[in-house]
C-alpha cells in the first residue's frame, strides 16, 4: 500500500492544470461510480489526475492506481479497496480497468460493500458494460471523452481561451461568430496542422514523433486492449490490421461487403463483427444510411477512419483525397452529440434535420438544391455567407 501511496503522489505531483479537457466540468464527480471510457491517447489519465490534484493533492483519502501495475499479479482489487478502506480512504480512481480480469465484478462489490466509498474508473472505448460479467449500467455514470475539437487544439497549442458553441448558433450565426474568433493571423494553417497532427493531445510531447507514437498506439489497441475485452487471438488481430489497412486506403469506404469481405479474407459474418470492434474501439466510424434498419448484421452504408490523424498515419497512398479529409473532419467533429446518417442527397443529415454538403470554397449547392434545412459546410474559407459555413467552425462545438 505504502508503494501505491508513493507512485499516486507521484503522478498527482507531475500533472499540470494548464489545459484541462471538455469533459471534466460535464462529469458530475460526486457520484458514487464513474465510468470513464475514450480512445487510448485522448487523456483519460490526465483527466483524473487533475481532479485529483486540485483536489486531494497528497491526502491519504485518495489514490490512483493503475491495473497494469505488477502488485495486481498477486493482490486483488477488492483487497486493496477494502485495506485502502479501512485505513480512511474515500475517493479511489482506477486506471486502465480493462487490463484486469474480472474487473466488472470486482468493482461492484467494491460499490456495494463500501457505501462511503466513491469510485472513478477508467478503461478502453470498446469496454461493453453488459458483457462484463456484472450489471455495473445501473450502478455507474458512463462518460465518454473524445479526441481533441479543433477549439482544444487551440486553445493548448495557441494558448487561447475559446469556448464551445452551440451547433444551432453556428448554422444561423456563423458570420458573426467567425469575427470574433479570427485576427491578424489566418486560421487556415492552423485548421491544417490540427487535421493532420493535432487530434491527439500527445502532439505537444511527441512533435516529430507524432505519426510514430499514434501507430504505436494503435498497435497497443489491437494487441492489448481489444484482447482483454474481445477475446482476439493472434489471428484475428492480424485480420483487424488488415482490414483497417485495406479502410484506410479507400476511405470514405462505400461499403461493399462482398468485395470487402474478398480481400480481408473474411466471411461476411466475421467481416461485420470486426468493422463494430474497431468502432467500438474509436479506430474506424460506421455511418448508416438513413432509414436502413438496425441491428448486429446490418452493414454499414460508409466506414471512415475515426479521425483525420489516423488518416494520415495509416494511408499507405502518396496522397490522400482532399475530400476524404474534409468529411472525416467533419463527422469526427459532429458524431460526439448528434446522429449522423448518409444519404443520397447530400453527405450527411444530422439529427435526421439538416442536411450537409462537404466540400471545397466553390462548392455550390447543385447537389442539394430544394431540399429544407441544407447547407454547405466550405473548407478554405475563413468567413462564411448564408448558408455556407467555414468548415472549421465544425471543431468548436466541444
Amino acid at each position: 500500500m505504502k508503494n501505491l501511496y508513493k507512485y499516486s503522489n507521484a503522478r498527482i505531483s507531475d500533472t499540470t492544470k494548464k489545459f484541462v479537457r471538455y469533459l471534466y466540468n460535464e462529469i458530475e464527480w460526486s457520484d458514487r461510480l464513474i465510468g470513464i471510457t475514450g480512445a487510448r491517447g485522448t487523456g483519460k489519465t490526465t483527466l483524473m489526475l487533475q481532479y485529483l490534484k486540485k483536489n486531494f493533492s497528497n491526502s491519504y483519502k485518495a489514490l490512483y492506481i493503475t491495473m497494469d501495475d505488477f502488485y495486481f499479479t498477486k493482490n486483488r482489487l477488492f483487497n486493496l479497496a477494502e485495506d485502502f478502506y479501512l485505513n480512511g480512504g474515500r475517493h479511489l480512481f482506477v486506471d486502465e480497468v480493462h487490463k484486469y480480469p474480472n474487473w466488472a465484478i470486482e468493482i461492484k462489490n467494491i460499490h456495494d460493500t463500501y457505501k462511503a466509498l466513491m469510485i472513478v474508473f477508467s478503461g478502453s472505448s470498446a469496454l461493453q458494460l453488459h458483457k462484463a460479467g456484472a450489471d455495473l449500467s445501473r450502478r455507474a455514470a458512463m462518460y465518454h471523452l473524445h479526441e481533441l475539437s479543433f477549439r482544444e487544439y487551440l486553445n493548448l497549442s495557441e494558448n487561447t481561451d475559446f469556448t464551445d458553441i452551440g451547433f444551432e448558433d453556428i448554422l444561423y450565426n456563423h458570420h458573426k461568430i467567425t469575427q470574433g474568433i479570427i485576427n491578424k493571423d489566418s486560421i487556415l494553417p492552423k485548421f491544417k496542422r490540427y487535421l493532420e497532427k493535432g487530434v491527439y493531445p500527445f502532439f505537444m510531447e511527441a512533435k516529430g514523433q507524432y505519426y510514430d507514437r499514434l501507430i504505436n498506439t494503435i498497435n497497443v489497441i489491437i494487441e492489448s486492449d481489444l484482447m482483454a475485452i474481445e477475446n482476439i487471438n493472434y489471428h484475428s488481430s492480424y485480420k483487424l490490421r488488415k482490414l483497417i489497412t485495406l479502410i484506410a486506403d479507400s476511405a470514405p469506404f462505400k461499403v461493399n461487403i462482398s468485395e470487402l469481405s474478398r480481400k480481408a479474407e473474411l466471411s461476411r459474418d466475421m467481416l461485420l463483427r470486426l468493422i463494430k470492434t474497431l468502432d467500438r474501439a474509436n479506430l474506424i466510424t460506421s455511418i448508416m444510411q438513413k432509414g436502413a434498419p438496425t441491428g448486429h448484421l446490418t452493414k454499414p452504408d460508409k466506414i471512415y477512419l475515426n479521425n483525420t490523424a489516423l488518416l494520415f498515419a495509416l494511408n499507405t497512398k502518396n496522397e490522400i483525397q482532399t475530400g476524404t479529409i474534409r468529411e472525416t473532419f467533419f463527422m469526427n467533429q459532429l458524431i460526439l452529440k448528434h446522429k449522423l446518417h448518409s444519404l443520397q442527397k447530400g453527405d450527411f443529415i444530422i439529427d435526421n434535420k439538416y442536411v450537409f454538403e462537404i466540400g471545397g470554397k466553390n462548392k455550390t449547392k447543385k447537389q442539394i438544391a430544394g431540399i429544407e434545412n441544407a447547407f454547405i459546410a466550405a473548407d478554405d474559407i475563413e468567413h462564411g455567407y448564408k448558408e455556407t459555413i467555414p468548415l472549421w467552425l465544425f471543431g468548436f462545438l466541444y
